[in-house]
Order: structure tokens, then sequence, then C-alpha cells
């Protein structure tokens, strides 16, 4: 098959629909890869240059009458698009997106959940440049999910060996592909990118008809435990409320923004995002938000944002931000668990995705879930102890998930 390889700047220079096309073929197709949320992203300078996440989105193309490319190159995935456009027979009208994936050129290890600073730090001590490094992921979301996204297997094998050709080209010390589905894990290792494996902690609706049937499926000392934290939150005359994206006002987005950066302060760290971006994926995907407010005595103290997907069969919540500028006990699992999952029951949703780590998570039903991630290492010593590093990391992974798997919180039959 004969294909064209593009390299962008900006999400912006990619149709927005023909991306939603791609991503809406994918198996585990997720919100996160919406056109609308990565150039929120980019737009609102989240994910740009200047913060060191320097797009650079790989698209594939063919012709859909089958007409040739006649440029001959050494390596069609990495042609110079302007340079063979002039000999080119195909009219780029004819031209169909085919693949495509989110990369970014980056300058440091900020904002990605899976963790690289010891490499990072290995080259540094032994006089090599770890920076700058090609990553394909959602800045700043530990969400599993399409990564490479095709129209069909022969097209995303091409993109994944296009992710790795290109790595080489650049001179950049490594590629890491976060978060990618089980089936592109498979794909990327076989084109010779190195296997990690994570853990999160996600619930499942097993066909609840409300929170209490949840509840009741739960161990008694769990079940109880969860009564006493929504029981704080209500004596303490917290009230919650649920906006959906359609209905968020700017004054909510801005209480929002506030919350989330309060969060950041007490953890001593600079917001990746501002309110800029919220603000635009609340014009231009609201229909995937939902916000929690916790009001005391009229005033909003503590707000949530999750982020959800509807499909056939139901669909999917992910938990994202979270903030309080009051503290009130337990208020925090009210805010971004319960009044969530609830919501989840009512909606019919299927699972819901709590993030990142958390192990805390259990105690509320959610159980650990593999997740991967893949890598390349331009330099042959450190790309062979990081895969000795990775085989037994790999191997103390799966007796922590077996360990986990054995103490899950629901009632024994």
């Amino acid at each position: 098959m004969d294909y064209r390889t593009r390299i962008v700047d900006s999400p912006a220079d990619i149709d927005a629909g023909a991306w939603n096309r791609l991503l809406a073929a994918q198996e585990q197709p997720t919100p996160f890869l919406r056109h609308e949320f990565l150039s929120a992203l980019t737009e609102a300078g989240c994910a740009s240059a200047d913060t060191g996440w320097a797009p650079r989105f790989v698209t594939i193309w063919r012709s859909r009458s089958g007409k040739p490319y006649q440029a001959a190159q050494s390596d069609p995935a990495l042609a110079d698009a302007e340079d063979a456009a002039s000999e080119d027979p195909v009219d780029l009208d004819d031209e169909e997106l085919v693949a495509a994936c989110p990369l970014y050129l980056k300058d440091h290890s900020y904002g990605e959940y899976v963790f690289d600073w010891a490499w990072a730090d290995a080259y540094r001590r032994n006089g090599l440049e770890y920076y700058p490094k090609l990553l394909c992921a959602v800045p700043f979301t530990p969400v599993a999910g399409a990564r490479l996204l095709a129209l069909d297997d022969e097209s995303r094998v091409t993109l994944a060996a296009t992710l790795r050709a290109l790595a080489e080209e650049s001179g950049v010390s490594s590629l890491h592909v976060l978060y990618p589905s089980d089936k592109e894990a498979e794909i990327l290792s076989a084109v010779g990118l190195m296997s990690r494996k994570g853990v999160q902690f996600h619930w499942e609706n097993n066909g609840y008809r409300h929170f209490d049937d949840f509840l009741d499926t739960l161990e008694q000392k769990k079940r109880k435990n969860i009564r006493a934290e929504r029981r704080k939150v209500q004596e303490a005359g917290v009230t919650m409320r649920r906006v959906q994206g359609p209905q968020i006002t700017d004054e909510e987005w801005r209480f929002f923004n506030r919350c989330y950066q309060q969060t950041y302060r007490e953890h001593h760290s600079s917001p990746y995002l501002n309110i800029n971006f919220f603000r635009t994926i609340g014009r231009t995907m609201p229909d995937n938000l939902l916000m929690v407010i916790a009001e005391h005595e009229g005033r909003p103290i503590a707000s949530s944002l999750v982020i959800y997907q509807r499909e056939s069969g139901g669909g999917t919540l992910y938990g994202r931000y979270w903030g309080a500028i009051e503290h009130v006990p337990c208020l925090h699992f009210e805010t971004a668990y319960y009044q969530p999952l609830e919501f989840c029951i009512e909606q019919g949703l299927r699972a819901f995705e709590g993030g990142a780590q958390g192990e805390h998570k259990m105690a509320r039903g959610f159980l650990p879930t593999v997740t991967h991630s893949a890598h390349w290492l331009a330099h042959p010593a450190f790309a062979d102890a990081i895969e000795r590093f990775l085989a037994q990391e790999t191997e103390n992974m799966s007796h922590y998930v077996d360990e986990l798997r054995e103490h899950d919180p629901f009632k024994r039959a």
C-alpha cells in the first residue's frame, strides 16, 4: 500500500472531522483523543512549545482512487511532504486520512504519569542528554485507550513503524507511547518498542439500580465506612449539586478553576491547565462534561470535573480534576467519587476510571486494572539496561496486582 506521511505542528492543521471520524473507528476511543480536547490544550497554551510540549502530530494518508505516489524515497514514512508533492500525481482532495497520532517533542517529563525520571537521571550522570524525547500521549491525562488511530491494521502497523523510524531519524534519545490499548501495545512491541506495565483502579457497573444496590455488594466494613463518610458531609451541612456540560455557567467555570488551582498550591506545584482550557472544552465538547459542586450555606466550597463518553451498551466516566477552598472531612470522597458513581448508575454508564494510582480506591469498589506503555531508546547500552529493568518490574507488577485482587472489597459468595 502506498502511503504519504505528514507531520504537523498543531492539531489545528488537521481537519477536525477527519480526525474524529478516525477516532470513532477505534475499538477503544476516549474523549481525550477528540480533536476538540487536543486543540484546547494547544490553543490555551497548556501543551505547546513554550511549556515543553511541542506538537509533532503524525498523519498518514493514502489515495482514495488508488493512484500511486511517484516520489521515490528511501524511507517513504519520512518523506518531506512539500518536496514530494510537486511530483505527486495524487490530487490532495483525493487523499484520505488513514492513520494519525498525537506526538510531542518534550524537554522534560512532567505531566506524563508514567515515570522515567530515573532514566533521565542515569543519562545525566553519564554525561548524556535525555531530552528532547518524543512522546505519543494525551498531555496530563493518564487514561488508557486508542493512541494509534487507524482505519485498519495495516495502517496501524505502518503508523507504529513510522513512529520508530521518526525517532531514529530525529536524533532524539527516546520514544514513548503512554497508555495505549492492549492491541496497540502488542503492535508497538512487534516494531521494537519495549513494553512496560502499570496499574490503575477502575469501577465497573454490574447493572446497579441505585447507589445502595452497589453498596450491598461490598463487605460490611467497607459498606459501613462509605456510609459514615457520606454522613459526615451531610452533617457538616454541605449539599451537592451536579451540573452537566451545557448548563455550566462561566461563573461556575471560574469557581472550578479556583478549586483546581488550589489543589496544586496545596501540593506546592504548578497547575498544568488554565481557565482558557476549561472554557474551551466547555464550549466545544459540553456533552462530555459533568461538574459536581459542593455548597455550604449557599456558597460553593469545592468542585470536581469528570469527563464521560456514551457508547452502545453503556459508556465510561473518567475522574479528572478536583479542588476545595474549605476543608470538610470526607468532602473529597463525596465530590470526586460518590457523586460521580451515582451519576454512572443513574445514566447506565458501565465503568468509572478513577485516574492514576490510589490503592485507597479499592475500599470504594475500584479494582486493579493493568495499563501499558511502550518505549524505545536510541542508546544501545541504556536500552539493554532498561529492558532488563522492565523485565523485573513487570514480574513485580504481576505479583502486586495478584495480591491486590486477593483483597478486593466485595462480599464472598
